[in-house]
């Protein structure tokens, strides 16, 4: 029999295709007359291997409809999928490890540890596993980013680009099922964030990772293979391939309907933390 905690380990060997998904996902914050329902019964599979990104309007739930595919926030109803193992019916320390070792993570804030260097804040997550570093990837990984001259530097001494990049080698450095971006360009200037989304591009095209970003920006968005649009807790729509020019009409109109006639469904403030 497998137990929860093997399922962890297993988790990242997606079977059928398919790397995460949800399955009449909804979330509820609070009770009564005050409940918010942020996410209302949302089915949705993301591919292995493919760069999808997610959009909607301020309280759409998109943040989420990710924190609870990644393991950060967990379903009132449905069940969420990271390859064939079933997140709902984990036990937390099962949980643990399924975000340690099969989930990377790229936040908006960098959450580098400042006492580290940047090699050790990329091989963090493997040492806390207990693993030994593949040199190989880790040398592959590193070249591609641009960082290899950086490697001894501390957060402090590097720009929020080069900080940014070592998040992604952080994410990309234990081979990982999936890697989700809430907002990972929001604190970077238009050139450094054309950067960090090249490379989450590479990352799928050279390395075969699969991505998840949540993002705001019609510009982020069109380097995806697909995007994702929610209003109200739902999904309302999907683009393949879009262009820029193509995102932001839909957020314009998705915009207007949202101010216009839509309730709030924002969830309480949540700090995305680094595991």
């Amino acid at each position: 029999m497998t137990t929860t905690d093997e399922a962890a380990r297993d988790a990242g060997e997606p079977k059928h295709g398919m790397a995460a998904g949800a399955e009449n996902l909804s979330k509820r914050y609070g009770t009564g007359d005050t409940a918010v329902e942020a996410l209302k019964s949302v089915s949705i599979s993301f591919r292995a291997g493919e760069f999808t990104a997610i959009m909607g309007p301020s309280g759409s739930g998109k943040s989420t409809l990710m924190h609870c595919l990644a393991g950060l926030d967990v379903a009132s109803d449905g069940r969420v999928f990271i390859g064939d193992t079933d997140l709902t019916a984990l036990s937390d320390k099962a949980m643990t490890m399924l975000r340690r070792d099969r989930i990377g993570f790229v936040f908006q804030a960098f959450n580098l540890v400042p006492t580290l260097t940047a090699k050790e804040n990329i091989t963090l997550p493997v040492d806390i596993a207990g693993r030994a570093v593949d040199t190989e990837w880790f040398d592959a990984v590193t070249e591609r980013l641009g960082i290899t001259d950086r490697l001894s530097h501390l957060p402090s001494e590097l720009s929020g680009g080069q900080q940014q990049r070592v998040a992604c080698a952080r994410a990309l450095i234990g081979k990982p099922a999936i890697i989700f971006g809430d907002e990972p360009t929001g604190n970077l200037d238009s050139r450094s964030s054309g950067e960090v989304l090249s490379i989450l591009r590479a990352a799928t095209d050279e390395f075969g990772q699969t991505v998840v970003i949540v993002t705001h920006d019609p510009r982020a968005a069109s380097y995806a293979d697909r995007v994702v649009f929610l209003a109200d807790g739902q999904i309302v729509q999907e683009l393949a391939r879009p262009s820029a020019d193509d995102v932001f009409e839909v957020m314009k109109n998705l915009d207007v309907v949202h101010h216009a006639d839509a309730p709030s469904t924002s969830a309480p403030a949540e700090t995305s933390r680094a595991l």
